[in-house]
């Protein structure tokens, strides 16, 4: 396995992995909230792809036998006038997305594709980096953990209403 950055010829595949990424969070939602809507597959990539050229950042893929099997999109936080209210506002990164297509989970690919984007953000003088994780994805937030990832604040959510 290699890790390179983002090249246009993977796109299609890219797409396929935000999707499978998407499926499973569905899978996994006791709230049902998520969904998969019509335009995801086509736009969501494109989307990500905007924040990180917005944002400094980079997409790095893992190819094997000259296939995607894993990304991760990064990029460095922005602070808006109330986050410098209350907060130091140390340089930070974001990791936006991570996927690693099911058949590659838990051979090390996640790793290295954390491992070539906390290097990027180090590079670019950030003191810390963000991943937002959903709150039902058990196996996302132990891979996190055993990165030496912690969590700093919880979202809370309760169901007022029909």
């Amino acid at each position: 396995m290699k890790v390179i950055e983002y090249q246009e010829k993977y796109l299609e595949e890219c797409k396929d992995l935000l999707v499978e990424l998407e499926e499973y969070i569905i899978s996994i939602d006791q709230d049902n909230l998520d969904q998969l809507g019509k335009d995801y597959r086509e736009k969501m990539f494109q989307v990500d792809l905007e924040t990180i050229k917005e944002n400094n950042g980079k997409c790095f893929l893992a190819i094997e036998n000259n296939q995607v099997v894993g990304l991760i999109m990064g990029c460095l936080r922005k602070y808006d006038e109330e986050d410098l209210l209350d907060y130091k506002c140390p340089k930070t990164g974001r990791i936006i997305e991570l996927v690693v297509t099911r058949k590659q989970r838990s051979q090390g690919v996640g790793k290295e594709l954390m491992n070539h984007m906390e290097n990027y953000l180090k590079e670019q003088n950030c003191k810390y980096i963000n991943i937002e994780v959903f709150a039902y994805n058990d196996s996302a937030k132990n891979f996190y953990q055993k990165q030496g990832y912690h969590s700093r604040t919880i979202n809370l959510i309760k169901k007022v209403g029909e």
